[in-house]
């Protein structure tokens, strides 16, 4: 089994959304991570997509951009972005997967057979950021005591042995990389790799893959990636 990653694909939604207008690279995007994944994942193999899936502001019309997803090969991993507005109630999106091998987290985990826990949410801008504001702080904050609802769900379903997997849309630190409630908490918990997106060319420091206290962090949005996956076991 290995374990891969991707986040803000941006799929239409039901929308005329043409993401070239963001630069000549985005054109047929979808297509070439299509390719990339249907040349590299195995039906057994996962990967984890950190948010920002579709521009549809209804489920229902978000539907369309999954079941394009549903004819390629492993168990594929959500948490929700900022863009996500047609995310809303769990349960109702459970329910409506295109499949089995669909797997929504909103403050919660999922355990695979094979000794894995993936566990997950959205995340917040943090402190120490050029963006942030007064306004900010509540509500990352808000996503602080999520992540601590997510580990509660972590620790009901982990066995010994088990390897722990976290993503989170927004970069879990600032492009210094000082601690944040996000990095204390992936510390404390023993996670072995995070995934976040929400970055697109405008990254800057923010590095494709770094370390910090053992914990290896990925950049995984699409463009950022020449529109391929990023392996992260």
């Amino acid at each position: 089994m290995k374990v891969f990653a991707v986040s803000d694909l941006h799929l239409p939604g039901g929308q005329d959304k043409p993401m070239d207008v963001f630069g000549g690279n985005w054109s047929g995007h979808f297509e070439k991570i299509r390719q990339d994944w249907l040349a590299r994942v195995a039906p057994e193999d996962i990967v984890l997509i950190a948010g920002d899936i579709s521009w549809a502001m209804t489920l229902s019309d978000a539907l369309g951009d999954l079941r394009a997803m549903a004819d390629l090969p492993g168990r594929k991993v959500f948490v929700r972005g900022n863009h996500d507005y047609w995310w809303s109630g769990i349960t109702t999106l459970r329910r409506n997967a295109p499949d089995e091998t669909f797997f929504f987290l909103q403050n919660d985990c999922v355990r695979f057979e094979e000794g894995l826990v993936i566990c997950g949410s959205r995340g917040w801008t943090c402190p120490g950021s050029a963006d942030f504001t007064d306004a900010d702080e509540k509500i990352y904050r808000r996503e602080g005591e999520r992540f601590r609802l997510v580990f509660q769900s972590v620790e009901k379903v982990r066995r010994a042995g088990d390897r722990l997997l976290c993503m989170i849309h927004y970069p879990p630190f600032n492009a210094r990389r000082e601690p944040t409630l996000f990095t204390e908490a992936f510390e404390q918990n023993g996670a072995e790799a995070v995934v976040y997106g929400h970055l697109h060319r405008t990254a800057g420091a923010y590095p494709f893959a770094c370390e910090r206290a053992g914990v290896r962090y990925l950049l995984t949005s699409c463009d950022l990636l020449g529109f391929r996956l990023a392996e992260v076991l």
